[in-house]
């Protein structure tokens, strides 16, 4: 395999900064180092389980991925060319507390759940992605473990807006984990251009089979998590969970009963700077099953989503009709998408991204509005 087809994400953890760098490693700064393999890279047909709550020492040296020529060999069970330094807010406390302070009641209950959940299954790997469910995983791991026994994991496809990329590494920062891009190329995927109801599984079954295949023995890992919470494992509309079930991954936050509600407020008690984020699925969200998800298709909502937050929109959903863009902001927001003032920026803020015709839904954002009539649940509005 030619170096052109390796990606070598290089990441140094600086208190409150991430530096992105490429390349060789600079003289005297240590990175966390990865290689992740490209869309060329030969993979085994069928995807092996999980393997579970394996102990770092039962993964044999056979099981780590070759390096490519010209790239730097990943560690094997910790990351020790890594470098963690921890933001001030968390330098002065003992990590391995269960309980975060200023926490009490059901609250202080439900997070020392989880930390009871996770010992025993470090070191970890935590399936992230910047958002509240999976920043509150990662947090509370880090508390429970320590930071040289926690790694986030970050997927990285078309499918994700380089903006929340971005945010996500602001928020490991914050929290003082090691991050890992792993690239994922679901979209090579018939099944997942196909876009029907179940395509979440087959871009969760996507990054869970990588990080098995690149990850997991790497970095000795005996067990990978994700930030599933108990509201979402009662949804209908969840296929992605079906791939975490087939892989053995691991779900505290649900397991130990944590709602939305319940991970907001103990994000907002641990000051995380995504409390109180809005819900961010992915760009492939935004387009009708049965029409095919395309790379194009992705940057013309990547792009359209973009410039309404640099409008000033707190939070939207583009819908990809074709040539139409159906435009999801919260009901409060709505007025002034249509007012005389905003309307001639927005239309042309949306058009320069490649649609024609520009609609704002008056319903406001709906969670599940593609998937949850197929699969027979009713979709929520937010806002």
């Amino acid at each position: 395999m030619g170096t052109a087809s390796v990606n070598t994400i290089m990441w140094a953890l600086e208190a409150d900064t991430v530096e992105w760098r490429s390349g060789s490693r600079t003289e005297g700064t240590t990175y966390a180092v990865f290689s992740a393999p490209g869309p060329h890279h030969s993979r085994r047909p069928t995807p092996t389980p999980w393997p579970g709550r394996r102990r770092p020492g039962d993964f044999p040296a056979a099981e780590a991925p070759a390096p490519a020529p010209g790239t730097a060999a990943a560690p094997r069970t910790r990351l020790r060319t890594g470098r963690v330094t921890m933001c001030s807010r968390y330098k002065e406390e003992n990590m391995t507390t269960r309980t975060p302070p200023g926490l009490t009641g059901a609250d202080s209950e439900a997070a020392d759940r989880v930390a009871a959940l996770l010992h025993g299954a470090a070191p970890i790997g935590v399936a992230f992605s910047g958002g509240v469910d999976s920043s509150l995983l990662l947090a509370l791991a880090v508390r429970a473990l320590g930071p040289e026994q926690v790694v986030a994991v970050l997927g990285v496809s078309p499918s994700l807006a380089a903006d929340e990329r971005s945010a996500a590494h602001r928020v490991a920062a914050f929290i003082g984990a090691r991050v890992v891009e792993v690239a994922t190329h679901e979209g090579a995927l018939a099944a997942y251009r196909a876009n029907g109801p179940d395509r979440c599984f087959h871009c969760k079954n996507e990054l869970f089979t990588r990080i098995s295949d690149e990850v997991v023995a790497a970095y000795g890992l005996a067990a990978v998590a994700y930030g599933e919470n108990a509201d979402d494992a009662l949804r209908p509309d969840r296929a992605g969970s079906r791939a975490a079930t087939e892989h053995r991954v691991l779900r505290p936050l649900a397991d130990a009963g944590l709602d939305k509600a319940a991970v907001r407020r103990i994000a907002r008690a641990l000051e995380l700077p995504c409390a109180d984020k809005p819900a961010a699925p992915c760009l492939a969200s935004r387009i009708p099953h049965f029409e095919e998800v395309s790379p194009e298709k992705l940057a013309q909502i990547e792009q359209a989503e973009k410039a309404l937050r640099e409008l000033g929109f707190s939070d939207s959903r583009v819908r990809h009709h074709g040539d139409v863009a159906r435009i999801e902001l919260p009901t409060a927001e709505i007025p002034r998408a249509v007012s005389d003032r905003m309307r001639e920026a927005l239309l042309l803020a949306v058009r320069e991204a490649g649609f024609r015709t520009v609609t704002v839904d008056l319903a406001g954002i709906q969670s599940g509005a593609f998937t949850l009539p197929l699969v027979g649940g009713k979709e929520t509005r937010r806002g």
